[in-house]
């Protein structure tokens, strides 16, 4: 993976309204032939104290015990016990997200974009964070923060040696 070249953003909503950011710390591994992606093996690792909400104090917030809870749980990890095909160049990733010591099944959809050394992937889906258990106490009302996390991902890969 090209860190450099590479970003994995989230957005919550606050009161109705966009609340994006972005995790600074994420490493992928993937083991992927397009032609044979029922072969294939995804691995993505998150240092979740690297959430970042462009605030400060709002970043000592969601690292806290109420949210994130980054000091008993510094880890998230996803990974991908199945990969299919869908149309064009996109592949959908069944899996096993692990998140505040939570596991629950997520599909990752993606697209593909490869060359010879090097290849993209990039796409788009919604985790529920109330099973996570983020967002506790008063914040696991929906109301002012709502009950869905849009995940976006692009993620430029470099051919290993």
């Amino acid at each position: 993976m090209d860190p450099a070249a590479s970003r994995l953003d989230f957005a919550a909503t606050f009161e109705k309204t966009p609340a994006p950011g972005v995790f600074k710390d994420f490493e992928l591994r993937l083991d992927f032939d397009p032609e044979r992606p029922a072969d294939g093996r995804l691995e993505v690792r998150i240092g979740i104290a690297s959430a970042d909400m462009a605030n400060t104090d709002i970043n000592q917030a969601i690292a806290g015990p109420e949210w994130f809870d980054a000091a008993r749980h510094p880890q998230a990890e996803f990974r991908a016990t199945e990969i299919r095909r869908a149309q064009g160049n996109g592949y959908l990733a069944l899996g096993t997200l692990r998140l505040k010591g939570v596991q629950q099944p997520v599909q990752v959809p993606f697209t593909w974009n490869g060359a010879a050394d090097t290849a993209s992937m990039q796409g788009e889906f919604i985790v529920k964070r109330l099973p996570f258990g983020i967002g506790t106490g008063e914040w696991a009302a929906t109301e002012v923060i709502g009950p869905d996390v849009t995940i976006k991902f692009r993620v430029r890969l470099r051919k290993a040696s």
